[in-house]
């Protein structure tokens, strides 16, 4: 019973009004002091800039680490400068990278400039380049940017036939749209630096793609078809010209050669012709010398008597005979000479 009494005090003394005000005002300092703190210093993230304002005003940009600031009176908006933005367009995917269900037919569906529906993917990079104007110049800057990349897409799109859009003018687009939407940013000054546009795909709608398809093949067996013929005819045509210009060369050399030939047997005629005016028999005992020269090494082994000469008696050439049986009785070879 005592214990319980001791008890009763206690409690009484512990809850007696002048020790409840005094753990009240202790409650008091301790969160004034959490609210102090917290509204003096901030921290900012290594990949975000702190845009500071004092009373809804534009004081200051801070960087990266702990700050401080002016208790209720500034408050700080923090946007990642050095994070990499993006948009998507025509689908969605999740923090996997893959693609959530639903449908987003009414941003993907684009009429081209020859009057085809494709539905077309893409994504937009971006980063804020300047985080106060991001901020303060334009409300919504983030669904302004899709507005406006989807009207940028469509206009792309709808200058282009669907062959380009599907095939070869892929990139051009895509440089196109980046292009002129960093113009429209810079116009309404955004403070955003678009750093890259991807198609994803291009396809036509769902209904008409089987006949899309066979289309598609079809045009890529005729490219084949040309491309097999071009082959063929960079094949046949250089060589044919190669030959053909040969012949010619041919034909021109042969023909100078002749000229050449045929002015040096004048010049040398006409050269012999003067000789001869002057000197006659000279002349003639030379050119008939001349003639003899070249002429006698290619008859052979002759031998020239004296008309008047009488009983003149044969000569068996044994040596010449022993040569000649000597070259009939050699071997003959696989190939059937000697």
């Amino acid at each position: 019973m005592k214990e319980v009494v001791l008890d009763i005090r206690r409690f009484n003394r512990l809850f007696a009004p002048d020790e409840m005000r005094r753990l009240s005002g202790r409650i008091l300092a301790a969160l004034a002091v959490i609210v102090l703190v917290s509204q003096t210093f901030y921290q900012v993230g290594p990949d975000e800039a702190g845009v500071v304002t004092r009373f809804g005003r534009y004081v200051r940009t801070s960087g990266p680490g702990l700050r401080v600031m002016l208790p209720f009176v500034e408050s700080v908006t923090k946007a990642p400068v050095q994070r990499q933005l993006r948009q998507q367009f025509g689908f969605r995917t999740d923090a996997t990278g893959v693609r959530r269900a639903g449908s987003y037919g009414a941003e993907s569906t684009m009429l081209t400039g020859d009057l085809n529906v494709v539905v077309v993917e893409w994504i937009v990079q971006y980063r804020i380049a300047d985080p106060y104007t991001y901020i303060f110049k334009v409300r919504g800057a983030d669904k302004l940017f899709s507005d406006m990349t989807e009207a940028v897409m469509q206009e792309a799109v709808g200058d282009r036939t669907v062959t380009e859009v599907v095939t070869v003018g892929r990139t051009d687009i895509e440089a196109a749209v980046q292009k002129e939407l960093q113009q429209m940013v810079d116009q309404y000054q955004m403070g955003l630096q678009v750093t890259q546009v991807v198609l994803q795909d291009v396809n036509p709608p769902p209904p008409v793609k089987p006949s899309w398809d066979q289309v598609n093949q079809a045009q890529q067996q005729r490219d084949k078809l040309i491309n097999d013929a071009r082959t063929d005819y960079n094949k046949v045509i250089p060589l044919a010209r190669g030959q053909a210009e040969q012949q010619v060369l041919s034909a021109e050399g042969y023909a100078l050669d002749r000229i050449n030939r045929a002015s040096g047997d004048a010049s040398r005629f006409d050269q012999q012709v003067s000789a001869y005016r002057q000197a006659p028999d000279v002349t003639r005992r030379r050119l008939y010398l001349e003639t003899m020269s070249r002429v006698l090494p290619k008859v052979g082994t002759k031998v020239i008597l004296d008309k008047d000469a009488k009983n003149i008696v044969p000569l068996l050439p044994l040596n010449q005979l022993g040569a000649l049986a000597a070259t009939s009785a050699a071997p003959v070879n696989k190939a059937g000479g000697r």
